[in-house]
């Protein structure tokens, strides 16, 4: 199974700049949004490893971007990339300017990045910098970058009110595919999974049987989810 596939995920380095980041050749996945916006849970609950991505108790504090290694041992096919968090008033303006400016320019000019998952809290919708975001990505996604919206924390939502919220989603993705999510009810993790094997493996083929990570016992802490 595709999920099967995201269990692999390991570390594999950390950048504060985009010179520091190692050029690579395989597909790259970022996953990018506001610093309470449930980022890392979403990717510890993919890649079903409770720590993979730190869930900082103060959100906006994690300045690097991380990526994250996809495959079988010894194989690596595709690279995850946490951003930054953005947003988040705690912080000080000039980190948070250094921060978008990283940020952007990753998003232009990485030149393997494939696809792009934003995690987007439907109780307040895509905020202003969320917008910003996706002006900058968009000549991308019409040349082919491929662009997802998670709506997290669907569990707090009503039936009508995820109904709302998706239609609202698809209207201003321009393009791009839109799911419901949600870490503590293990809602969307196969579709999303599936997707972003999709991306990596184009071509097509079927996905590869690779044995899950052992399970973590305890549920992921949403420290990122205020």
């Amino acid at each position: 199974m595709a999920s099967g596939w995201m269990h692999t995920a390991r570390f594999l380095t950390t950048a504060p700049q985009l010179h520091h980041l190692p050029p690579l050749d395989i597909p790259e996945i970022a996953f990018v949004g506001r610093s309470n916006a449930g980022k890392s849970t979403c990717i510890n609950t993919l890649t079903q490893q409770k720590q993979l991505a730190y869930a900082s108790k103060k959100p906006g504090r994690t300045q690097n971007i991380n990526l994250f290694a996809l495959g079988k041992q010894g194989v690596t096919d595709a690279v995850l990339a946490d951003l930054p968090g953005y947003g988040y008033a705690a912080v000080p303006k000039a980190d948070k300017v250094r921060w978008q400016q990283v940020m952007a320019n990753y998003l232009v000019t990485r030149e393997n990045l494939t696809g792009i998952v934003m995690m987007c809290d439907p109780r307040h919708g895509l905020t202003e910098l969320d917008e910003i975001l996706l002006d900058i990505i968009r000549p991308r996604v019409v040349e082919g970058l491929k662009f997802l919206i998670l709506l997290t924390k669907a569990d707090k939502l009503n039936r009508e009110e995820s109904t709302k919220a998706l239609s609202i989603a698809r209207l201003q993705a321009g393009g791009g595919e839109v799911k419901l999510f949600s870490a503590l009810k293990k809602q969307g993790i196969d579709e999303a999974s599936m997707l972003l094997w999709q991306w990596a493996h184009p071509e097509g083929a079927a996905a590869p049987a690779v044995k899950p990570a052992e399970p973590d016992l305890e549920e992921p802490e949403n420290l990122d989810e205020a």
